[in-house]
């Protein structure tokens, strides 16, 4: 034992300390600690020990009424939709199952029965909830908010939050697919530009307006998660911009359009003027999209020149081909004119910056002399002085007479330079009604009809074997399918065109002479003649094949209607061979064989025979 510490001898000497009460003022104090005691720690006192005793007890304390409140909450809400859950706003937390989902039916239903609100783009609508299939599934909704959790933090944060949880619909996909799809048509536009129109003389403004598509399986989908909020709701949409901007069409209506029409334009021709007014002026001017994002005005010449063309018309002279006329039984040269037309490109170049001004609002017209394309000198150059070829048909009937003579007086007097290739179809042009052809009787798959412009092919075939003998060049021809007795075999043409007017069979031939060639046509009501002019260059000869590999004709049911019977004819198989000859010396220039199959003519039986 240390020696410097005395120990009380007696239990008279020992003091007695006592630890003070809670509140006592009598205890020790940090200036007079109490004794250590046997084997506390060095620096440590009682005091010490005492305040980290109090909040110890304090908190064991808490810990043990929030465990004891943690599971009460944990077997009171056994079986229940966790605290603070939102379905649609509405407030199920806590509750059962089906306390829970009897709320959503009386609080939610209600407006399930009402038209969801729909915003997509600048359109607003609605969608009828039923018509779209639409339903909701509680139970499945109910379940996605799971189970109690376990967690004791975040049921103590329950307390002070809100979990909104989506509802699940049912939807019946048709019936969904086919809302949207009305929807569709209701919100997707395309782009409209800004622009400036006319209504009659006045300018109006088109404002811009950009173009939206529905985004249809983005916007079902929201629809979906969503419809059951009693919120309207936004859908998604593509949008197109447009480059032309309301600024730029004010500026387009108060540069351009507005003076344009706010006076006439007067054009000076030779010796007679003509006016433009403003409702012309109107149907002429137009805008389109230009650099920047602007608006470029634009002229459309062929309606301005709807405008001034009759009052100018006498200041214009109409040029003219020479022709070649038939007088006498022989070609006369009738003389070339020279026209005189407007220019009216030129003359209309100025009109953009004219219209801009509110004065001075004139142009003056320019012209330019056109040549006849055949000049009178040209014609008498043509060599045109005799027959170089000719044939003659007949045996037509009166309604095929009438389009014979219609397609002959088209011809006649036509001519074909050097180097030149005729096409009947080009020259006539469409042969309907319009053009004074009638309809007369045809072969179609062998049976007999009847078409406008029918009995053509007669004509054909005698310009064909005219062209023939006058040693034209073929371009292109076609034999009928099946052979017609009056004409030569091997050495005939068919024609046709479309209801519309379009070549579909065509006789050509190509003038390969040094001298020109000029076509006479002379028609009677039992005969068509057809004569080539020109300067002969060769004798011609048709050598005629014989015939062979006969078929025999089919028999086929005729038309239900107008049948008429025939005993048909049998296809075969011929030629014909054209030997050109020099007209001066008589000498073979070369010889042209052609061969033809002809179709069996079928025998067309009737319901009566």
């Amino acid at each position: 034992m240390p020696q410097d510490h005395q120990w009380p001898e007696s239990h008279a000497d020992q003091t007695d300390v006592l630890p003070a009460l809670p509140g006592s003022h009598d205890g020790p104090t940090d200036q007079h600690p109490l004794p250590k005691q046997p084997g506390e720690p060095a620096g440590e006192s009682s005091n010490t020990t005492n305040r980290w005793r109090k909040p110890a007890l304090i908190g064991g304390a808490v810990v043990g009424v929030l465990a004891l409140l943690y599971g009460i909450d944990l077997l009171v809400s056994q079986g229940s939709v966790p605290r603070g859950v939102t379905v649609a706003g509405v407030e199920v937390g806590g509750m059962s199952q089906s306390d829970a989902e009897q709320t959503l039916r009386e609080q939610i239903e209600p407006r399930l029965e009402q038209p969801v609100q729909i915003a997509a783009g600048d359109v607003q609508e609605t969608v009828d909830p039923r018509s779209a299939g639409l339903a909701m599934n509680w139970r499945s909704t109910l379940d996605q908010a799971g189970d109690q959790p376990l967690n004791p933090i975040t049921r103590l944060t329950s307390f002070f939050t809100s979990t909104e949880v989506g509802v699940v619909t049912q939807a019946e996909p048709n019936q969904l697919q086919n809302a949207m799809n009305d929807l569709q048509k209701k919100v997707d536009r395309k782009p409209v530009e800004g622009s400036v129109k006319f209504e009659g003389a006045k300018p109006v403004a088109v404002e811009p307006k950009q173009g939206q598509q529905l985004d249809v399986d983005a916007a079902k989908q929201v629809v979906l998660a969503q419809w059951a909020s009693g919120q309207a709701l936004e859908l998604p949409v593509t949008v197109t911009p447009v480059t032309i901007t309301s600024d730029a069409v004010q500026v387009a209506m108060k540069q351009v359009a507005e003076p344009a029409v706010s006076a006439p334009v007067v054009v000076h021709g030779e010796g007679k003027d003509a006016t433009l007014e403003p409702e012309e002026i109107a149907k002429g001017l137009s805008f389109e999209p230009g650099d920047g994002g602007s608006l470029k005005p634009k002229i459309d010449q062929k309606k301005i020149v709807e405008g001034l063309s009759e009052e100018l018309k006498s200041t214009e002279k109409e040029g003219k081909d020479a022709t070649i006329e038939f007088e006498g039984g022989k070609p006369t040269v009738h003389p070339s004119v020279e026209g005189n037309q407007v220019k009216w490109d030129k003359t209309l170049a100025p009109l953009l910056e004219v219209l801009k001004r509110e004065d001075k609002r004139e142009l003056t017209a320019e012209y330019e002399k056109k040549p006849a394309e055949v000049t009178t000198e040209e014609a008498e150059k043509l060599g045109i002085n005799e027959v170089i070829g000719e044939f003659t048909t007949g045996g037509f009937a009166p309604d095929s007479g009438v389009n014979i003579r219609v397609v002959a007086e088209e011809v006649n007097g036509a001519i074909v330079k050097p180097g030149e290739t005729f096409s009947l179809n080009g020259h006539t042009g469409p042969r309907g009604t319009a053009q004074g052809y009638v309809p007369a009787g045809i072969i179609e798959n062998g049976a007999p009809g009847k078409a406008v412009g029918g009995g053509i092919s007669q004509f054909a075939t005698t310009l064909y074997n005219a062209s023939y003998f006058a040693g034209m060049k073929d371009a292109g021809h076609k034999e009928h399918s099946y052979y017609i007795s009056r004409y030569p075999a091997a050495r005939e043409a068919t024609v046709f065109q479309s209801t519309e007017g379009a070549s579909i069979i065509d006789l050509k031939f190509t003038n390969d002479a040094e001298t020109g060639v000029a076509i006479q046509t002379i028609w009677s009501p039992s005969s068509i003649t057809v004569r080539l002019w020109g300067t002969k260059r060769y004798e011609v000869e048709s050598i005629p094949g014989g015939k062979s590999n006969f078929v025999d004709p089919p028999t086929e049911p005729g038309p239900d209607e107008n049948c008429k019977p025939s005993n048909g004819a049998p296809g075969f198989t011929t030629s014909d061979t054209r030997v050109l000859k020099d007209a001066s010396s008589g000498a073979v220039v070369r010889k042209e064989p052609r061969t033809v199959k002809y179709n069996p003519q079928p025998k067309i039986t009737c319901d009566s025979d």
